[in-house]
């Protein structure tokens, strides 16, 4: 994933989208906001989105329907979503929000340090898991760019794995079996 991925903050509160970005700004991550779920979609679209942190409700589209939204488009269905809620625990909300895919939901007041943990990690996670996706990507390509290609005689489309088993050391393990 490009470094430039963005933490995406929806809130239809300006005093919200302000306290959460001074609790993320000390992670050094690119913030960017919108304030409505209209808003947020879009932005998701266009890319370069690492994780959205998206109040649950809002007027017209609500948090709830942009996570279902995300879940059916491709491009977006794997995106880290944190939902927040200032209207304490619902166990509804809680089954809808979990059995949609969001990796958290968090009651307002929010305690920065514990929402920085989980933001690093998510974001970190969701990082780590597009450079793998991209990686599988040049390695399909190569494969398919060695089985296209006409092998050329004498020698192997591809090189052949090593299959010699490598010797033993003598450490403890190896103590201990005998």
């Amino acid at each position: 994933m490009p470094s430039d991925a963005k933490i995406l903050i929806v809130d239809d509160h300006e005093e919200t989208l302000y306290a959460l970005e001074s609790a993320l700004a000390p992670l050094g991550y690119r913030l960017a906001r919108a304030t409505s779920g209209d808003e947020a979609l879009k932005q998701v679209l266009r890319g370069q989105v690492g994780l959205l942190l998206l109040d649950v409700r809002m007027p017209g589209v609500s948090g709830l329907d942009v996570v279902r939204y995300m879940r059916r488009v491709e491009q977006t269905q794997n995106i880290p979503v944190i939902l927040l809620t200032g209207f304490g625990a619902d166990h509804e909300l809680t089954a809808t929000a979990f059995g949609l895919g969001v990796a958290d939901l968090v009651l307002k007041p929010i305690d920065p340090w514990a929402l920085r943990t989980k933001v690093r990690y998510l974001y970190d996670a969701y990082q780590r898991h597009r450079a793998l996706e991209e990686e599988v990507r040049e390695l399909r390509a190569l494969v398919k760019g060695h089985a296209d290609a006409p092998e050329r005689p004498g020698r192997p489309a591809l090189p052949r794995p090593d299959t010699r088993v490598p010797p033993q050391r003598d450490g403890p393990a190896a103590k201990n079996r005998t």
